[in-house]
């Protein structure tokens, strides 16, 4: 339960931050598209802990294996076995937490379920579990593009109280990845890791923002009601550990407005159906018009703190307790790759059922 995710392109995700290692099988992905183990990893590079002074100090390769479901650089259509192993988990780090609950950790809710939990670097509420979304949605990546000529893009906006300033039409793949802290802004980006640098120092943590657009996008993905394209996004976005709100569009702004100011008259550009600003997000009754796909993601800090904090035992026992081990003072600058993936997966998703949401296009499909 709670470990796939998609309809036609179904992603199902197994495997403990300290087990043997992270893994996924994609299903629905069509047959014929070419896709290398290199593509695939080039974006768990981005996500792979130790990258730089800011992140985790846990040193992991995060080199996949493609288990099955691809032959030859080409996808047979059939399940896609993905692997990622585990080679420098530092369980002991972890010996005192095994009868007490972490602020604002998944401890205690894990054992209110299901009785027991894996206390070692959070088990399957880690972060790390996220490791094996990148891998598969570097595939939903590929079939985008190759599809329809979509590309998705993530960035870190505001870190704390530092906020860049950054025109999100004019943002570039090099900008973002041009720094440590993955914001396009570079003054701001310096700020940013001071500050960040500053709280791993003290033991402390920060959170912060990002922004995501989406260009290439056909009008007309998602459902209407339930499966709003806004609504499944959502869904995708905010199962990523430490997220907290998401916006879309103006986003809370819009709450401040008029109708009159808000509202965007249709216009015609190039033979299209547009909007002169764009001020919906590209979404308009929970579908996608055509127009660029943006909104932004907030996180909060990260939980772990290495100062002394307050909690109970699972005996209910009041205790002090420092934290041990590795981990990252502000989850933002690798969240980065982990949200472009989860919107990718849902878009892949959304575009296969697309396909089949008119007898027009299947006649197209079959003839």
């Amino acid at each position: 339960m709670g470990n796939s995710f998609g309809n036609i392109f179904c992603l199902t995700t197994f495997g403990e931050s300290h087990g043997g290692g992270i893994g996924a099988i994609l299903d629905g992905c069509p047959a014929g598209l070419e896709i290398s183990r290199e593509e695939i990893q080039v974006e768990l590079d981005r996500r792979k802990p130790g990258q730089s002074k800011i992140t985790t100090a846990r040193k992991e390769a995060d080199q996949v294996q493609i288990l099955s479901g691809v032959k030859d650089g080409v996808t047979l259509g059939t399940s896609i076995g993905l692997l990622i192993l585990n080679e420098d988990a530092k369980s002991k780090s972890y010996d005192n937490l095994a009868e007490l609950f972490r602020p604002s950790h998944a401890d205690y809710t894990y054992q209110a379920r299901y009785g027991l939990r894996d206390h070692r670097g959070g088990g399957r509420a880690s972060n790390r579990e996220t490791a094996a979304r990148v891998a598969a949605g570097a595939i939903a990546k590929k079939l985008l593009f190759t599809l329809v000529g979509s590309t998705t893009l993530a960035w870190v906006e505001v870190i704390h109280q530092i906020q860049g300033e950054i025109n999100p039409l004019q943002v570039t793949l090099d900008q973002i990845e041009a720094n440590a802290v993955r914001c396009p802004d570079p003054v701001a980006a310096e700020k940013m890791y001071a500050a960040i640098a500053q709280a791993k120092r003290e033991g402390n943590s920060l959170g912060g923002g990002l922004a995501f657009l989406v260009r290439g996008l056909p009008a007309g993905l998602g459902s209407p009601v339930f499966d709003k394209i806004t609504a499944r996004i959502a869904q995708g976005l905010m199962s990523i550990p430490a997220t907290r709100s998401i916006g879309f569009g103006l986003g809370a702004a819009a709450a401040q407005m008029k109708g009159s100011e808000h509202n965007d008259p249709f216009i015609l550009k190039q033979g299209r159906v547009t909007t002169p600003d764009n001020k919906a997000g590209g979404v308009l009754g929970g579908i996608t018009s055509g127009d660029e796909l943006y909104g932004q993601l907030f996180f909060k800090p990260t939980a772990t703190l290495f100062m002394e904090q307050e909690t109970v035992t699972q005996s209910l026992e009041p205790v002090r307790f420092i934290a041990q081990g590795r981990h990252d003072p502000c989850v933002l600058p690798r969240a980065v790759p982990i949200v472009e993936a989860m919107i990718n997966l849902v878009l892949a998703d959304e575009l296969l059922g697309f396909a089949v949401a008119n007898t027009d296009r299947l006649k197209k499909a079959l003839a």
